[in-house]
């Protein structure tokens, strides 16, 4: 982003980005426990904007560790209802759809754990060495958040010890022998990288 503060922070709609993720997942269950972790430097930041934006959505901070695998850990070790099922989500993902997140909870609910996922519309080719090919884009999915486990089983899971493999909470799971179930995200759930994920998403929530 080159931007001066972490993305999450970034205005979107007169609004941190943060914000719109929170105000999505509570419209979708009101009810939901939301945990927010953030590297402590920026606790005291961001309490300010909760000030100033005058957020009200109740959310408890927890302080994350060296990588996001670690970050995780320490949501995860923080719950204390043993029958809860825990969705982790991108903070930059403020257009995750209703549909999906219902999908991924009663999913996760059934079957012990749920990614979303879309299909690959471009053409995709693998890198060899200085070499490349075409590969069947029909069989690459793009993963998205929130991933949704059952709390018991992501909690043996990250009791592993961490490696750099671990891209997301689902190869954490995988690594620890559990297969994982796929349902379908949507398109509008990108992850917010770049100043025209920026603006796109602004179009989109002009939209909704």
């Amino acid at each position: 982003m080159a931007a001066p503060v972490p993305k999450q922070f970034l205005l979107l709609a007169s609004k941190p980005l943060l914000m719109h993720t929170l105000q999505r997942l509570h419209a979708f269950d009101a009810s939901m426990k939301l945990l927010l972790v953030l590297h402590p430097d920026y606790f005291g930041y961001w309490q300010e904007l909760v000030a100033e934006h005058e957020f009200a959505i109740p959310h408890q901070l927890i302080e994350g560790g060296a990588e996001r695998f670690h970050s995780v850990k320490c949501a995860v070790d923080s719950i204390q209802d043993d029958s809860a099922i825990v969705g982790i989500h991108d903070g930059v993902r403020p257009l995750v759809g209703m549909e999906t997140l219902q999908r991924c909870y009663d999913a996760a609910a059934a079957l012990g754990n749920a990614v979303p996922v879309v299909a690959v519309n471009d053409s995709v080719r693998m890198l060899e060495g200085e070499s490349n090919h075409a590969v069947d884009r029909s069989v690459y999915r793009i993963v998205q958040t929130p991933q949704c486990f059952q709390l018991s089983l992501l909690q043996e899971a990250f009791k592993q010890a961490y490696s750099a493999s671990f891209t997301d909470d689902a190869s954490v799971m995988e690594a620890a022998g559990h297969a994982i179930h796929l349902v379908e995200g949507n398109r509008e759930n990108i992850k917010i990288t770049t100043p025209e994920d920026l603006r796109w998403a602004e179009v989109m929530l002009q939209l909704a």
